[in-house]
């Protein structure tokens, strides 16, 4: 009786003791979550949700505890409770952002690199494309939104010029980033593509840390430390090359020098351009790479380049005579950078680079002077919670002068320094795994025009499944007018575009589908009369660019086979210029479409690529007819081949031949400017130097294992 009168009174503060605690458990999009764990902080106390999201259980705990709910790929929810009591809760769980998972934006931007899971362009492709001989903008000249001009051998991106696309090493600015060529006759970048570890190319709607490009940005990244001790050896129909990496505990650093001499292959393979010097170039290549405590890295690369040749070029008028030019170039490119993580949240970005190029022509004995500078500074800071939002901001500067000089007495001098200060920021906003917004904004101030400009970016992305999504882009972006122009007249305001991007993008295994619709407005384009009067120079040009690109790579299908088909349609037209009314340039073919394959025959231990190019008529303006630009070229095509075969484990020989059917293309027509005695202005054609290029190289590797070799290069 004692026992039971004991336990009755005991009871009630038992029962008091007890709490239960119940409720639901929904993601933010309101759908229950089975299986997510609440339990009490520090105990043994909690349950799972069940079908339908909800919970309930009891606990005898007492005092202030925390009330944890978790599930995997959702935001832990913490809670503050007292007990006890009987508790009742509604958690909507936010889902948690997974970087690797989460969707990416895509649209206008072709990435590709060593630790990039979602390239379409690979940083060995540039030198393995048939057809590209190891050029970058040739490579590039495959995917789509480009098409090949072949008199230049530059990036033309969806209706812009050649200037238009911007070359950048490690982020910082490169100034003439294009060999010196004969007149109408292909330049190839002056970079090496074998320092290179990741490419990323825009054709529009690129990010907010990157200015002065209309169209399109190229931005290369350099290799980062080198792990092994290796000298590779290139024997080449066209010259020679040695290229050395050393290692060290912290460092490493890489030069290759290279000798190029045309001469010999001239003498056998006919050329259509008489030279009485064939080109000649020598070209220097450093990098040199320290690791600064855990996670700094100082990268210091350079380039030098020294090329001439001289020509005798047949006048229009009277092919019987002769103009002689004698070109010699002097380069030098300089870039400096370093990165580091400040913190856990925190990193930073630095860098400086200088550009200096000189050029002499003496044309039937004028000499004319050429001279160009530049430099930039950059420091750039971000934040990066590695969940719902990043954002980077900074500062770069910008310096550029530039001068031609008519070698005569009493030719006036023509020449400007610009300084261009620029502030942006730009923050990614993750709003779940399957929406991305990523908005932008950047501020420059040009010291010529004394003006400021202000161009917001905007993009986002949404994925469709796993494999799926679309993304869009907006942004504004301007550039400095030509220094042809700019020398002449320092008041001339830059040129701007607005872009437009909506892009769609399916990835399944090795597999790559795009296809992105694309509209461009250009205004304040430079307009004149006469290029050497300076009062006939305005900003009153404009024009547009309108069309879609389809991209679709493939190398799961066939064992050993990879290949990619680009096609791309633009409708453009322009006033600007001289041009007396709006028309298409010259540049621009409305239909390009490009092949391009790869395979490996392991049994022959060889490599083939092939690729075929086409291009559709371009216009070009005949004087002699009524309208301008109204006249039309025939379509363009080029099927070219290479093959690669590991003839030792360390021995690679390579041989490249472009356009093998030997198609005699034509790129438009030049005219005299003044009249024969029938009253007709005399033309010609312009032509490819020769019919086809043939390529044929030994490349050798010297290392401690004794098997690695340049395949991966080739």
């Amino acid at each position: 009786m004692k026992t039971l009168l004991t336990l009755l009174i005991l009871f009630p503060s038992l029962a008091l003791a007890q709490s239960t605690i119940s409720g639901t458990v929904t993601s933010d999009k309101g759908e229950p979550i089975p299986g997510a764990n609440v339990f009490l902080d520090g105990t043994y106390d909690g349950t799972s949700t069940d079908i339908n999201g909800q919970f309930n259980f009891s606990t005898e705990e007492e005092g202030n505890h925390k009330l944890i709910v978790a599930f995997i790929g959702y935001t832990k929810e913490t809670i503050a409770v007292t007990l006890p009591q009987n508790l009742s809760y509604n958690f909507s769980l936010k889902e948690e952002i997974n970087r690797l998972d989460a969707v990416v934006i895509s649209a206008g931007s072709f990435s590709a690199g060593e630790e990039s899971n979602r390239e379409v362009l690979k940083p060995l492709d540039i030198v393995t494309t048939a057809g590209a001989t190891a050029d970058i903008a040739g490579a590039l000249n495959t995917l789509p939104g480009t098409q090949t001009v072949g008199e230049t051998g530059r990036l033309f991106v969806r209706g812009g010029e050649g200037y238009e696309t911007r070359t950048f090493i490690d982020g910082m600015e490169v100034l003439n980033s294009y060999a010196p060529s004969a007149p109408n006759t292909p330049g190839r970048a002056r970079f090496s593509p074998f320092m290179f570890s990741g490419t990323s190319f825009s054709t529009g709607g690129y990010s907010a840390e990157y200015g002065q490009a209309l169209s399109s940005a190229l931005i290369l990244n350099t290799k980062e430390i080198a792990e092994v001790d290796r000298t590779d050896i290139s024997l080449m129909t066209v010259g020679a090359d040695i290229s050395h990496s050393q290692s060290f505990e912290k460092s490493s650093i890489s030069g290759k020098i290279q000798y190029t001499n045309l001469t010999p292959y001239f003498e056998l393979v006919k050329q259509k351009i008489n030279f009485e010097k064939a080109p000649e170039s020598f070209d220097g290549n450093m990098a040199y790479r320290h690791k600064v405590g855990d996670d700094g890295l100082l990268k210091v690369y350079g380039n030098f380049n020294k090329t001439d040749f001289v020509i005798y070029r047949p006048q229009i008028f009277d092919e019987e005579l002769e103009d002689k030019v004698d070109l010699s170039n002097s380069y030098g490119h300089l870039n400096t950078t370093y990165k580091d993580i400040l913190s856990d949240q925190w990193s930073l970005k630095t860098g400086f680079s200088i550009t200096n190029s000189e050029e002499s022509i003496v044309i039937n004995n004028q000499p004319y002077d050429e001279k160009t500078r530049g430099a930039h500074t950059k420091a750039v800071l971000s934040y990066d919670t590695q969940s719902q939002f990043s954002l980077s901001f900074g500062g770069e500067h910008f310096y550029r002068n530039s001068q031609f000089d008519v070698n005569q007495e009493g030719a006036p001098e023509f020449s400007y320094n610009q300084h261009i200060g620029s502030a942006f920021a730009e923050a990614d906003i993750y709003l779940s795994n399957d929406f991305v917004l990523r908005t932008g904004l950047r501020a420059e101030h040009e010291s010529l025009s004394k003006k400021y400009i202000v161009t917001p970016r905007l993009s986002l992305a949404h994925k469709l499944g796993e494999k799926g999504q679309v993304s869009l882009a907006y942004g504004k972006f301007n550039q400095q007018a030509q220094p042809d122009y700019l020398r002449v007249n320092n008041n001339l305001q830059s040129e701007k575009a607005e872009h437009y991007i909506l892009n769609y993008q399916y990835l399944t295994g090795k597999r790559t589908f795009r296809i992105e619709g694309y509209y461009k407005k250009y205004s304040d384009l430079v307009k004149f009369q006469d290029a050497y009067d300076q009062a006939s120079f305005s900003n009153l040009g404009s024009g547009f660019a309108k069309g879609f690109d389809v991209f679709w790579r493939d190398a799961q299908t066939f064992t050993g086979l990879d290949y990619w088909v680009s096609y791309s349609y633009i409708d453009t037209e322009r006033d600007y210029q001289d041009f007396p009314t709006t028309a298409t340039p010259a540049f621009s073919s409305k239909h390009n479409f490009s092949f391009v394959t790869k395979y490996f025959v392991q049994s022959l231990k060889t490599q083939i690529g092939t690729t075929y190019s086409f291009g559709s008529s371009r216009p070009y303006n005949d004087p002699n007819q009524e309208g301008f630009n109204t006249e039309r070229t025939p379509a363009y095509h080029d099927l070219s081949v290479n093959f690669s075969y590991l003839y030792r484990s360390n021995v690679i020989i390579h041989a490249s031949i472009t356009n093998v059917l030997g198609v005699d293309n034509i790129f438009g027509y030049e005219y005299s400017d003044q009249q024969n005695d029938q009253g007709q202005f005399v033309g010609r054609a312009i032509k490819q130097q020769a019919p086809r290029f043939i390529f044929l190289g030994a490349f050798i590797t010297l290392s401690k294992n004794k098997v690695a070799n340049q395949m991966p290069n080739l």
